[in-house]
């Protein structure tokens, strides 16, 4: 279950960023209760929706079974609400809660559930906002571009200008993603993907596959790699449409990425500055400044386990 925070008092912790504070709420916090009797698999990039404004999660995390409330640090993509819409936080209509519960055990046995059934991911350049300068304005800044680049693509796709209108009119990031005349244009790029995927499962699961390079018209811009084939294949739905949204908006055009280019990408992990966050018993959260690139590793520190449950890594 997600809150506003004030309506539950959780854990404190160190803040990353300035709290935009209203009433007892605040736009930078919510607090979570994990009330299933396994951990929580929470990825940044993940969008909340409800309370008193949409939310994308700021860091990858691990929340304990049975959890007393823990503070969750978020940023807001809905710039201008702070009227509740509702009392409880949801992803596609599944609230955090019940998500913990419905999933199956994930990655690589080790009984943790996720959030990947539910939750809307945003596209890489909203996600790297959030992830990387953790900055509110910043945040702010990219939802409002993209909102207005994809309005501008729809209303040259052909569609109704009222759904361009729309677009605009709204403050609500999640709700751009769920425009019908987006979606048409998302699904244009999305569903040849997802198709060609789950044609290559099989090989993919022989071939022990976790992870995914990204290249935008020739250039590489993102990666995600996974503990196991089946936790990529829980994300991947939403996954590959945060990436076709940053498709739609990218107007510029250049050859396709080699596959040397993406080795490479992955390969480069050093960094001029590593900052460790623990939550001991839980997990360990690394960040890692390079030349030219941000990576994020989610470590579980889970019994028997100890090996990275997601990486992400962008470029800038």
């Amino acid at each position: 279950m997600v809150s506003e925070y004030g309506t539950l008092r959780g854990l404190v912790r160190r803040q990353v960023t300035p709290n935009y504070r209203h009433d007892s709420a605040e736009v930078n916090r919510l607090v979570l209760v994990n009330n299933s009797k396994r951990p929580l698999l929470l990825l940044a990039g993940e969008i909340v929706t409800g309370g008193k404004q949409d939310r994308v999660i700021g860091k990858d995390r691990i929340v304990p079974p049975e959890s007393d409330p823990v503070d969750l640090n978020v940023f807001c993509v809905e710039p201008g609400r702070w009227v509740a819409s509702s009392d409880h936080f949801a992803t596609s209509g599944m609230t955090y809660g019940n998500a913990a519960g419905s999933g199956g055990g994930i990655g690589g046995g080790t009984g943790i559930h996720s959030t990947a059934g539910g939750a809307v991911m945003a596209q890489p350049s909203v996600r790297a906002k959030a992830m990387g300068e953790k900055d509110q304005n910043q945040v702010w800044a990219e939802v409002r571009k993209q909102q207005q680049s994809m309005a501008v693509e729809v209303a040259a796709g052909a569609a109704a200008p009222v759904s361009s209108d729309e677009i605009r009119a709204t403050s609500s990031y999640a709700r751009v993603m769920e425009n019908k005349d987006v979606k048409e244009r998302v699904d244009e790029l999305a569903k040849p993907i997802e198709q060609s995927y789950q044609s290559l499962i099989r090989q993919l699961r022989d071939r022990k596959a976790v992870g995914v390079v990204v290249a935008v018209n020739g250039r590489i811009i993102w990666s995600d790699i996974f503990a196991s084939t089946e936790l990529l294949e829980k994300y991947w739905p939403k996954l590959v449409r945060s990436y076709a949204s940053e498709a739609v908006v990218s107007r510029a055009k250049g050859a396709e990425a080699s596959l040397t280019q993406a080795e490479a990408f992955l390969a480069d992990m050093e960094g001029r500055k590593e900052m460790i966050e623990t939550e001991p018993g839980l997990y360990r959260h690394t960040e890692v400044n390079g030349d030219g690139f941000k990576a994020f590793a989610l470590t579980s520190l889970l019994p028997r386990t100890g090996f990275d449950l997601h990486i992400a890594k962008m470029a800038e």
